[in-house]
Protein backbone atom coordinates (compact mmCIF):
# COMPACT_ATOMS: atom_id res chain seq x y z
CA UNK A 1 0.00 0.00 0.00
CA UNK A 2 1.17 3.46 -1.07
CA UNK A 3 1.92 6.16 1.78
CA UNK A 4 -0.90 8.09 0.34
CA UNK A 5 -3.55 4.75 0.36
CA UNK A 6 -1.93 4.18 3.91
CA UNK A 7 -2.50 8.03 5.17
CA UNK A 8 -5.78 8.12 3.75
CA UNK A 9 -7.46 4.83 5.30
CA UNK A 10 -5.79 5.80 8.94
CA UNK A 11 -5.30 8.90 9.43
CA UNK A 12 -7.93 11.59 9.84
CA UNK A 13 -8.78 13.77 6.81
CA UNK A 14 -7.89 16.94 8.58
CA UNK A 15 -5.76 18.31 5.79
CA UNK A 16 -6.64 18.54 1.22
CA UNK A 17 -2.98 17.09 1.38
CA UNK A 18 -1.24 17.16 -2.05
CA UNK A 19 -0.73 13.97 -4.04
CA UNK A 20 3.32 14.12 -3.40
CA UNK A 21 5.06 12.10 -0.81
CA UNK A 22 7.87 14.07 0.43
CA UNK A 23 10.87 11.95 1.74
CA UNK A 24 14.44 13.74 1.66
CA UNK A 25 15.30 17.48 1.73
CA UNK A 26 18.79 19.68 2.11
CA UNK A 27 18.95 23.02 2.34
CA UNK A 28 16.05 24.73 0.31
CA UNK A 29 15.64 21.45 -1.79
CA UNK A 30 13.25 17.96 -1.23
CA UNK A 31 12.63 15.35 -3.15
CA UNK A 32 9.18 13.29 -3.46
CA UNK A 33 9.45 9.24 -3.90
CA UNK A 34 9.43 9.81 -7.37
CA UNK A 35 12.10 11.00 -7.21
CA UNK A 36 11.16 14.87 -8.54
CA UNK A 37 13.32 17.26 -7.04
CA UNK A 38 11.27 21.05 -5.56
CA UNK A 39 12.39 24.37 -4.18
CA UNK A 40 10.57 24.68 -0.91
CA UNK A 41 9.52 28.21 -0.43
CA UNK A 42 7.11 27.52 2.56
CA UNK A 43 9.34 25.88 4.78
CA UNK A 44 7.35 23.58 6.14
CA UNK A 45 4.78 26.59 6.84
CA UNK A 46 8.03 28.66 8.38
CA UNK A 47 9.26 26.34 10.47
CA UNK A 48 12.34 25.10 8.70
CA UNK A 49 14.36 28.22 9.83
CA UNK A 50 17.49 26.56 8.79
CA UNK A 51 16.32 24.80 5.82
CA UNK A 52 15.97 20.31 5.43
CA UNK A 53 18.63 18.87 7.72
CA UNK A 54 21.09 21.43 8.58
CA UNK A 55 24.41 19.85 9.29
CA UNK A 56 24.66 21.17 12.75
CA UNK A 57 21.33 21.31 13.43
CA UNK A 58 20.84 17.78 13.21
CA UNK A 59 24.47 16.68 14.58
CA UNK A 60 23.01 18.56 17.78
CA UNK A 61 19.91 17.14 17.65
CA UNK A 62 21.42 13.12 17.41
CA UNK A 63 23.87 14.03 20.12
CA UNK A 64 21.33 14.84 22.71
CA UNK A 65 18.78 11.96 21.40
CA UNK A 66 21.76 9.80 22.35
CA UNK A 67 22.10 11.79 26.11
CA UNK A 68 18.73 12.26 27.33
CA UNK A 69 15.25 12.60 25.15
CA UNK A 70 13.07 13.43 27.94
CA UNK A 71 13.18 13.86 31.78
CA UNK A 72 9.69 16.02 32.40
CA UNK A 73 10.16 19.64 34.10
CA UNK A 74 10.23 17.74 37.59
CA UNK A 75 14.05 18.25 36.84
CA UNK A 76 16.65 20.95 35.72
CA UNK A 77 18.23 19.65 32.12
CA UNK A 78 20.76 21.66 30.64
CA UNK A 79 19.55 22.56 26.87
CA UNK A 80 15.78 24.16 27.72
CA UNK A 81 18.29 26.61 30.30
CA UNK A 82 20.71 27.35 27.70
CA UNK A 83 17.89 28.40 25.10
CA UNK A 84 16.24 30.39 27.73
CA UNK A 85 19.31 32.08 29.16
CA UNK A 86 19.87 33.04 24.97
CA UNK A 87 15.99 33.84 24.39
CA UNK A 88 16.17 36.35 27.32
CA UNK A 89 19.75 38.17 26.86
CA UNK A 90 18.30 38.87 23.02
CA UNK A 91 15.54 39.59 23.59
CA UNK A 92 15.42 41.40 26.98
CA UNK A 93 12.81 39.82 28.60
CA UNK A 94 13.10 38.49 31.79
CA UNK A 95 11.53 34.85 32.01
CA UNK A 96 10.91 32.06 29.49
CA UNK A 97 8.55 29.06 29.33
CA UNK A 98 8.18 26.27 27.12
CA UNK A 99 5.54 24.30 25.59
CA UNK A 100 5.25 22.90 22.31
CA UNK A 101 3.57 24.37 19.96
CA UNK A 102 1.82 28.23 18.57
CA UNK A 103 -1.10 27.24 20.24
CA UNK A 104 -0.10 26.30 23.47
CA UNK A 105 2.23 29.16 23.85
CA UNK A 106 -1.01 31.31 23.50
CA UNK A 107 -3.10 29.80 26.02
CA UNK A 108 -0.19 30.07 28.28
CA UNK A 109 -0.19 33.65 27.41
CA UNK A 110 -3.65 34.11 27.88
CA UNK A 111 -3.58 32.69 31.22
CA UNK A 112 -0.65 34.92 32.13
CA UNK A 113 -2.19 37.78 31.06
CA UNK A 114 -5.66 36.84 33.02
CA UNK A 115 -3.60 35.55 36.29
CA UNK A 116 -1.66 39.13 36.72
CA UNK A 117 -5.26 40.94 36.85
CA UNK A 118 -6.83 38.45 39.19
CA UNK A 119 -3.56 38.80 41.47
CA UNK A 120 -3.40 42.37 41.02
CA UNK A 121 -7.00 43.56 40.84
CA UNK A 122 -8.73 40.82 42.73
CA UNK A 123 -11.99 38.70 41.20
CA UNK A 124 -14.49 41.68 41.63
CA UNK A 125 -12.40 43.70 39.29
CA UNK A 126 -13.19 41.00 36.68
CA UNK A 127 -10.58 41.83 34.56
CA UNK A 128 -10.43 39.03 32.31
CA UNK A 129 -11.57 39.66 28.18
CA UNK A 130 -8.86 40.18 25.77
CA UNK A 131 -9.07 41.88 22.69
CA UNK A 132 -7.88 40.51 19.47
CA UNK A 133 -7.77 41.79 15.82
CA UNK A 134 -9.74 40.92 12.88
CA UNK A 135 -7.81 38.78 10.49
CA UNK A 136 -5.98 37.57 13.51
CA UNK A 137 -5.16 33.66 14.17
CA UNK A 138 -3.81 32.00 17.30
CA UNK A 139 -4.21 29.12 17.19
CA UNK A 140 -7.00 25.89 16.53
CA UNK A 141 -7.47 24.90 20.09
CA UNK A 142 -11.39 25.80 21.42
CA UNK A 143 -9.33 29.14 23.20
CA UNK A 144 -7.28 30.15 20.63
CA UNK A 145 -10.00 29.21 18.39
CA UNK A 146 -12.00 31.99 20.70
CA UNK A 147 -9.21 34.23 19.99
CA UNK A 148 -9.04 33.97 16.51
CA UNK A 149 -10.92 37.04 14.90
CA UNK A 150 -11.99 34.85 11.83
CA UNK A 151 -15.60 34.16 11.47
CA UNK A 152 -14.09 31.20 8.96
CA UNK A 153 -13.08 29.22 12.27
CA UNK A 154 -15.60 29.65 14.57
CA UNK A 155 -17.88 26.62 12.99
CA UNK A 156 -18.92 23.92 14.00
CA UNK A 157 -17.05 23.76 17.37
CA UNK A 158 -19.36 25.69 19.92
CA UNK A 159 -19.26 26.99 22.49
CA UNK A 160 -16.14 28.98 22.50
CA UNK A 161 -14.07 29.85 26.02
CA UNK A 162 -15.74 33.12 27.07
CA UNK A 163 -13.54 36.43 27.51
CA UNK A 164 -12.60 37.35 23.68
CA UNK A 165 -13.64 40.41 20.93
CA UNK A 166 -12.41 41.38 17.68
CA UNK A 167 -11.30 45.24 16.91
CA UNK A 168 -10.59 46.25 13.06
CA UNK A 169 -6.86 46.21 12.94
CA UNK A 170 -4.85 49.80 12.40
CA UNK A 171 -8.28 51.57 13.15
CA UNK A 172 -7.61 53.15 16.95
CA UNK A 173 -10.75 54.69 17.67
CA UNK A 174 -12.51 50.83 17.32
CA UNK A 175 -9.79 49.70 19.93
CA UNK A 176 -11.29 52.82 22.45
CA UNK A 177 -14.30 52.50 21.82
CA UNK A 178 -13.92 48.25 23.63
CA UNK A 179 -11.53 49.10 25.72
CA UNK A 180 -13.09 49.14 28.97
CA UNK A 181 -12.74 47.64 32.74
CA UNK A 182 -12.80 44.02 31.79
CA UNK A 183 -10.13 44.51 29.48
CA UNK A 184 -6.54 42.42 30.92
CA UNK A 185 -5.27 42.62 27.33
CA UNK A 186 -4.51 43.19 23.59
CA UNK A 187 -3.11 40.40 21.37
CA UNK A 188 -1.69 41.43 18.19
CA UNK A 189 0.61 39.98 15.26
CA UNK A 190 2.50 42.83 13.92
CA UNK A 191 2.20 41.13 10.39
CA UNK A 192 -1.25 38.68 10.25
CA UNK A 193 -0.07 35.89 8.82
CA UNK A 194 -2.99 33.33 8.45
CA UNK A 195 -5.11 36.29 8.00
CA UNK A 196 -3.81 37.47 4.69
CA UNK A 197 0.03 38.88 5.13
CA UNK A 198 -1.18 42.24 6.83
CA UNK A 199 1.19 44.60 8.26
CA UNK A 200 0.11 47.00 11.49
CA UNK A 201 0.86 50.62 10.70
CA UNK A 202 3.16 52.16 12.72
CA UNK A 203 1.83 54.39 14.28
CA UNK A 204 -0.98 52.40 15.14
CA UNK A 205 1.07 50.40 16.97
CA UNK A 206 2.70 53.09 19.04
CA UNK A 207 -1.02 54.47 19.98
CA UNK A 208 -2.04 50.97 20.99
CA UNK A 209 1.07 50.34 23.37
CA UNK A 210 0.27 53.89 25.16
CA UNK A 211 -3.43 52.84 25.53
CA UNK A 212 -2.35 49.65 27.05
CA UNK A 213 0.36 51.55 29.21
CA UNK A 214 -2.22 54.09 30.67
CA UNK A 215 -5.24 51.41 31.64
CA UNK A 216 -1.97 48.25 32.53
CA UNK A 217 -4.00 46.14 29.80
CA UNK A 218 -1.07 43.79 29.00
CA UNK A 219 -0.10 44.26 25.04
CA UNK A 220 0.48 39.96 23.85
CA UNK A 221 2.49 40.12 20.53
CA UNK A 222 1.65 36.70 18.86
CA UNK A 223 5.12 36.32 17.01
CA UNK A 224 4.68 32.28 16.64
CA UNK A 225 4.95 33.10 12.61
CA UNK A 226 6.99 36.44 12.97
CA UNK A 227 9.32 35.41 15.38
CA UNK A 228 12.91 33.78 14.91
CA UNK A 229 14.16 36.38 12.25
CA UNK A 230 11.17 35.46 10.02
CA UNK A 231 11.27 39.32 8.79
CA UNK A 232 14.83 39.90 9.47
CA UNK A 233 14.97 40.89 12.89
CA UNK A 234 15.16 38.14 15.41
CA UNK A 235 11.47 39.65 16.72
CA UNK A 236 9.12 41.50 14.66
CA UNK A 237 8.67 43.69 17.41
CA UNK A 238 11.68 45.25 16.60
CA UNK A 239 10.90 46.63 13.69
CA UNK A 240 8.39 48.97 15.44
CA UNK A 241 10.44 49.28 19.01
CA UNK A 242 7.97 48.61 20.85
CA UNK A 243 8.59 45.48 24.16
CA UNK A 244 5.20 43.94 24.47
CA UNK A 245 4.33 42.44 28.09
CA UNK A 246 4.58 39.03 26.30
CA UNK A 247 5.92 37.53 23.44
CA UNK A 248 4.62 34.03 22.03
CA UNK A 249 7.11 31.93 19.85
CA UNK A 250 7.02 28.24 17.57
CA UNK A 251 7.26 27.91 14.46
CA UNK A 252 10.90 28.92 13.60
CA UNK A 253 12.55 28.15 16.74
CA UNK A 254 12.54 24.42 17.17
CA UNK A 255 14.16 24.55 13.67
CA UNK A 256 11.89 21.45 12.33
CA UNK A 257 10.80 19.76 15.75
CA UNK A 258 7.81 21.22 17.75
CA UNK A 259 8.28 23.80 20.15
CA UNK A 260 6.50 26.66 22.12
CA UNK A 261 7.76 29.52 24.26
CA UNK A 262 6.39 32.08 26.06
CA UNK A 263 8.52 35.48 26.95
CA UNK A 264 7.86 38.08 29.93
CA UNK A 265 8.98 40.92 30.81
CA UNK A 266 10.26 41.53 34.72
CA UNK A 267 6.57 42.54 35.59
CA UNK A 268 5.33 39.32 34.90
CA UNK A 269 7.85 37.11 35.60
CA UNK A 270 6.57 36.06 39.00
CA UNK A 271 3.22 35.72 38.26
CA UNK A 272 3.12 31.86 37.34
CA UNK A 273 3.45 29.93 40.62
CA UNK A 274 4.03 26.25 41.14
CA UNK A 275 1.05 24.68 40.00
CA UNK A 276 0.03 28.04 38.09
CA UNK A 277 0.83 26.02 34.33
CA UNK A 278 2.64 23.22 33.25
CA UNK A 279 3.34 20.72 30.39
CA UNK A 280 4.81 17.40 29.91
CA UNK A 281 7.08 17.36 27.19
CA UNK A 282 7.51 21.86 27.28
CA UNK A 283 11.38 22.04 26.88
CA UNK A 284 12.50 18.97 25.62
CA UNK A 285 16.21 18.45 25.78
CA UNK A 286 16.03 17.25 21.88
CA UNK A 287 14.04 19.79 20.81
CA UNK A 288 15.88 22.40 22.75
CA UNK A 289 19.19 21.15 21.81
CA UNK A 290 17.71 21.98 18.08
CA UNK A 291 16.15 25.31 19.32
CA UNK A 292 19.82 26.35 20.84
CA UNK A 293 21.49 25.67 16.92
CA UNK A 294 18.90 27.60 15.15
CA UNK A 295 19.21 30.59 17.65
CA UNK A 296 23.20 30.56 17.75
CA UNK A 297 23.09 31.14 13.77
CA UNK A 298 20.07 33.68 14.16
CA UNK A 299 23.63 36.07 14.19
CA UNK A 300 23.66 39.57 12.49
CA UNK A 301 24.98 38.74 9.46
CA UNK A 302 21.49 36.39 8.90
CA UNK A 303 19.15 38.35 9.63
CA UNK A 304 20.85 40.91 7.28
CA UNK A 305 20.47 38.40 4.39
CA UNK A 306 17.13 37.92 5.31
CA UNK A 307 16.68 41.83 4.43
CA UNK A 308 18.24 41.46 1.06
CA UNK A 309 16.61 38.61 0.05
CA UNK A 310 13.32 40.00 0.39
CA UNK A 311 14.64 42.74 -1.88
CA UNK A 312 15.77 40.54 -4.37
CA UNK A 313 11.98 38.95 -4.21
CA UNK A 314 10.73 42.14 -4.65
CA UNK A 315 12.71 43.51 -7.56
CA UNK A 316 12.25 39.95 -9.72
CA UNK A 317 8.51 39.69 -9.23
CA UNK A 318 7.18 43.26 -8.36
CA UNK A 319 6.41 44.12 -12.31
CA UNK A 320 5.05 41.07 -13.63
CA UNK A 321 1.69 41.68 -14.95
CA UNK A 322 0.09 39.24 -12.73
CA UNK A 323 1.45 40.75 -9.51
CA UNK A 324 -0.93 43.82 -7.71
CA UNK A 325 0.92 44.15 -4.92
CA UNK A 326 3.66 42.43 -2.37
CA UNK A 327 2.82 42.70 0.97
CA UNK A 328 4.90 41.93 4.25
CA UNK A 329 8.27 41.89 5.39
CA UNK A 330 11.73 39.88 5.23
CA UNK A 331 11.17 36.60 3.96
CA UNK A 332 7.39 36.66 5.29
CA UNK A 333 5.94 37.77 2.00
CA UNK A 334 2.03 37.88 0.61
CA UNK A 335 1.60 38.38 -3.42
CA UNK A 336 -1.37 39.39 -4.54
CA UNK A 337 -2.14 38.56 -7.85
CA UNK A 338 -4.29 40.76 -10.60
CA UNK A 339 -5.41 37.74 -13.00
CA UNK A 340 -5.08 34.68 -11.39
CA UNK A 341 -5.98 32.45 -8.62
CA UNK A 342 -4.05 31.12 -5.95
CA UNK A 343 -5.31 27.64 -5.32
CA UNK A 344 -4.17 27.45 -9.24
CA UNK A 345 -0.44 29.33 -8.81
CA UNK A 346 0.12 27.02 -5.75
CA UNK A 347 -0.76 23.78 -8.21
CA UNK A 348 1.21 24.62 -11.18
CA UNK A 349 4.28 25.50 -9.42
CA UNK A 350 4.24 21.81 -7.84
CA UNK A 351 4.24 20.77 -11.43
CA UNK A 352 7.62 22.87 -12.25
CA UNK A 353 8.87 21.76 -8.92
CA UNK A 354 8.16 24.71 -6.61
CA UNK A 355 6.57 24.58 -3.09
CA UNK A 356 4.36 27.94 -2.35
CA UNK A 357 2.06 28.21 -0.01
CA UNK A 358 -1.43 30.81 0.22
CA UNK A 359 -2.72 32.95 2.67
CA UNK A 360 -6.38 33.79 1.92
CA UNK A 361 -6.08 34.85 -1.87
CA UNK A 362 -2.59 35.77 -1.53
CA UNK A 363 0.73 33.45 -2.90
CA UNK A 364 2.73 33.66 0.36
CA UNK A 365 6.13 33.14 0.75
CA UNK A 366 7.70 31.75 3.39
CA UNK A 367 11.25 30.17 2.60
CA UNK A 368 14.36 29.25 4.69
CA UNK A 369 16.12 32.10 6.31
CA UNK A 370 19.08 30.42 5.16
CA UNK A 371 18.03 29.45 1.65
CA UNK A 372 21.22 30.61 -0.74
CA UNK A 373 21.10 32.93 -3.95
CA UNK A 374 21.45 30.30 -6.63
CA UNK A 375 18.01 28.30 -4.38
CA UNK A 376 15.86 31.49 -4.22
CA UNK A 377 16.67 32.66 -7.91
CA UNK A 378 15.74 29.10 -9.18
CA UNK A 379 12.63 29.35 -6.85
CA UNK A 380 11.82 32.81 -8.35
CA UNK A 381 12.33 32.32 -12.00
CA UNK A 382 9.41 29.06 -11.78
CA UNK A 383 7.62 31.26 -9.81
CA UNK A 384 7.62 34.10 -12.64
CA UNK A 385 7.24 31.43 -15.38
CA UNK A 386 3.69 30.32 -14.07
CA UNK A 387 2.56 34.21 -13.41
CA UNK A 388 3.25 34.98 -16.65
CA UNK A 389 1.56 32.13 -17.88
CA UNK A 390 -1.43 32.16 -19.66
CA UNK A 391 -4.40 30.92 -17.67
CA UNK A 392 -5.70 27.36 -17.98
CA UNK A 393 -9.19 27.53 -19.46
Amino acid sequence: MSTQAQTKQHVMNTYARKPITLVEGKGAIVFDDQGKRYVDFSSGIGVNALGYCDPDWSAAVAKQSQLLQHTSNLYYTQPMAQVAQILCQRTNYSKAFFGNSGAEANEGAIKLARKYSFDRYGKEANRYKILTLVDSFHGRTITTLAATGQDVFHQSFDPFTEGFDYVEVNNLEALKAKMDASVCAVMIEFVQGEGGIHLLNPDYVEALFELCATQDVLVIADEVQTGIGRTGTLLASEHYHVQPDITTLAKGLGGGLPIGAILCTEKLANVFQPGDHATTFGGNPVVCAGAKVVLEKLNDALLEAVQQKEKVIRQQLTNLPSVKKIDGIGLMLGIQLTDKKATDVIDQCLEQGLIVLSAKEKIRLLPPLTITDTELNEGLAILAKVLMSQPKE
